[in-house]
């Protein structure tokens, strides 16, 4: 009988070959069937639900006119802690007060919502916008296409901070509606630039194609084919409008430029700064809402890297 010699590295690849196929493992949530249930997304979303529910439900639970109203004992630490003039902690104010007096778990349940809202008006303005605009540039074309092109760098080139600056300087009295649309001005060119890349690519594939062929109209195109599959785009594009935007108004609380009627996170911030809190090492006053801010900013970051792997397959696959 004839035999054949194998080297070791064929019998390797041999055994290798002869095993069964397993698939590669995976997180428990990557084994669900729709990419919109990955681990980012859904950490994402449990963060700021979670921030967003305290801001909603816990007006039910805890006095929020505290927030308002300088009725406590002034600077007191959270229980456990003893502020500089030996004062202790009570748990009738479980995040201690200020300097004025105003409870710090009131300001923290009014102003969370209060700083989410402006980004979430913020980003839906400039979504609407930019969808609009980058629909009918990347439809359209022709001369509209370099019009919107054109207003869209030279906007986008515009120092967004430094405008917003001495426009809410200028004003007698700033709101939190007022301060939305000032930074919804400048959170449409980013928008308008993506879509309008995505339509221009999708417009000349093949099931857009069949239906101009069969007489579809061009509303019908734009808004029941190509739409639906923007649409991981565009949330990821609103997470990120919104996280920009937060992160403005946030910038432009802390600089005192924010509303002083209404309890902001960036507001909070802004008082413990001229309040000399960390001179007077009274922590709570400031690192509080800066905890608070940053798990907003995680929150938000995780949801928008769960929607980029959403709308691109080779993430979804690489963080399997």
């Amino acid at each position: 009988m004839a035999t054949t010699n194998t080297s070791p590295d064929q019998r390797a690849v041999d055994s290798a070959l002869a095993l069964p196929i397993t698939p590669k493992r995976m997180g428990r949530f990557n084994r669900w069937d729709t990419p919109w249930l990955n681990r980012k997304l859904l950490t994402g979303a449990a963060i700021v639900g979670a921030i967003l529910l305290i801001g909603i439900f816990g007006r039910l639970f805890w006095d929020t006119d505290l927030a308002f109203t300088a009725s406590s004992p002034l600077n007191l630490p959270p229980p456990g802690f003893v502020n500089s003039r030996g004062q202790e902690g009570t748990w009738a104010h479980p995040l201690g007060t200020e300097n004025s007096g105003r409870d710090m778990l009131a300001l923290m349940i009014v102003g969370a919502p209060n700083s989410f809202m402006v980004g979430v008006v913020a980003a839906t303005v400039g979504m609407t916008v930019g969808v609009i605009l980058g629909f009918s540039a990347g439809f359209i074309g022709g001369r509209l296409d370099d019009f919107i092109r054109l207003i869209s760098d030279v906007t986008i080139t515009i120092p967004t901070l430094m405008v917003l600056i001495v426009i809410q300087a200028l004003l007698p009295v700033i709101e939190l509606s007022t301060m939305a649309l000032l930074i919804a001005a400048f959170a449409w060119p980013s928008p308008t630039r993506l879509i309008r890349s995505q339509v221009l690519t999708m417009r000349e594939s093949g099931y857009v194609q069949m239906a101009k062929l069969s007489g579809t109209s061009t509303f019908s195109i734009m808004f029941k084919e190509i739409l639906p599959n923007l649409l991981p785009y565009l949330a990821a594009s609103f997470i990120g409008n919104a996280t920009g935007a937060i992160l403005a108004a946030v910038g432009l609380e802390t600089l005192g430029l924010g509303p002083q009627r209404v309890p902001t996170l960036g507001g909070t911030i802004y008082f413990a700064i001229s309040g000399a809190a960390l001179l007077r090492n009274m922590w709570w006053w400031w690192a509080l809402p800066t905890l608070l801010l940053a798990l907003m900013f995680i929150g938000l970051l995780l949801i928008n890297l769960g929607l980029d792997e959403v709308a691109n397959p080779r993430l979804r696959q690489a963080s399997r």
